[in-house]
Protein backbone atom coordinates (compact mmCIF):
# COMPACT_ATOMS: atom_id res chain seq x y z
CA UNK A 1 0.00 0.00 0.00
CA UNK A 2 2.52 2.28 0.93
CA UNK A 3 4.27 1.77 -2.83
CA UNK A 4 1.27 2.42 -4.30
CA UNK A 5 1.27 5.64 -2.61
CA UNK A 6 4.75 7.21 -3.54
CA UNK A 7 4.24 5.54 -7.14
CA UNK A 8 1.09 8.02 -7.06
CA UNK A 9 2.98 10.84 -5.58
CA UNK A 10 5.84 10.56 -8.36
CA UNK A 11 3.14 9.96 -11.04
CA UNK A 12 1.28 13.47 -9.84
CA UNK A 13 0.57 15.89 -12.74
CA UNK A 14 2.56 19.65 -11.99
CA UNK A 15 0.01 22.28 -10.67
CA UNK A 16 -0.75 24.88 -12.80
CA UNK A 17 -0.59 28.34 -12.12
CA UNK A 18 -3.53 30.02 -11.25
CA UNK A 19 -5.31 31.71 -14.16
CA UNK A 20 -4.92 35.28 -14.22
CA UNK A 21 -8.44 36.89 -13.57
CA UNK A 22 -10.11 37.99 -17.00
CA UNK A 23 -11.65 40.82 -14.80
CA UNK A 24 -8.04 42.35 -13.92
CA UNK A 25 -7.32 42.37 -17.63
CA UNK A 26 -10.36 44.74 -18.60
CA UNK A 27 -9.51 47.16 -15.62
CA UNK A 28 -5.90 47.25 -17.13
CA UNK A 29 -6.87 48.04 -20.32
CA UNK A 30 -10.27 50.70 -19.22
CA UNK A 31 -7.47 52.09 -17.15
CA UNK A 32 -5.22 52.64 -20.43
CA UNK A 33 -7.92 53.92 -22.72
CA UNK A 34 -8.64 56.52 -20.17
CA UNK A 35 -5.17 57.72 -20.58
CA UNK A 36 -5.83 58.01 -23.92
CA UNK A 37 -8.50 60.28 -23.88
CA UNK A 38 -6.41 62.94 -23.13
CA UNK A 39 -4.14 62.62 -25.93
CA UNK A 40 -7.52 62.18 -28.14
CA UNK A 41 -8.70 65.66 -27.08
CA UNK A 42 -5.72 66.41 -27.32
CA UNK A 43 -5.03 65.74 -30.59
CA UNK A 44 -8.61 66.75 -31.79
CA UNK A 45 -8.54 70.07 -30.54
CA UNK A 46 -6.31 71.11 -33.43
CA UNK A 47 -8.69 70.07 -35.74
CA UNK A 48 -11.43 72.40 -37.42
CA UNK A 49 -14.81 70.63 -36.69
CA UNK A 50 -16.92 69.78 -39.55
CA UNK A 51 -19.62 72.96 -38.97
CA UNK A 52 -16.76 75.20 -39.57
CA UNK A 53 -15.15 73.99 -42.19
CA UNK A 54 -15.63 75.65 -45.60
CA UNK A 55 -14.69 73.38 -48.52
CA UNK A 56 -15.08 75.89 -50.84
CA UNK A 57 -12.24 77.70 -49.61
CA UNK A 58 -9.60 74.72 -49.53
CA UNK A 59 -10.86 73.93 -52.78
CA UNK A 60 -9.85 77.08 -54.35
CA UNK A 61 -6.72 77.53 -52.02
CA UNK A 62 -5.73 73.75 -53.59
CA UNK A 63 -6.17 74.75 -57.39
CA UNK A 64 -4.39 78.26 -56.84
CA UNK A 65 -1.13 76.62 -55.88
CA UNK A 66 -1.74 73.78 -58.19
CA UNK A 67 -1.77 76.33 -61.27
CA UNK A 68 1.22 78.36 -59.44
CA UNK A 69 3.37 74.95 -59.65
CA UNK A 70 2.25 74.51 -63.00
CA UNK A 71 3.36 77.98 -64.24
CA UNK A 72 6.29 77.25 -62.70
CA UNK A 73 6.80 73.93 -64.29
CA UNK A 74 6.29 75.90 -67.58
CA UNK A 75 8.64 78.36 -67.00
CA UNK A 76 5.78 81.65 -66.96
Amino acid sequence: MGSFAVWRWLRRKPRRAPEPDPADALRARLDESRALVGERDEFEGGETPVDEADPDARRRSVHEQARERLDELRGE
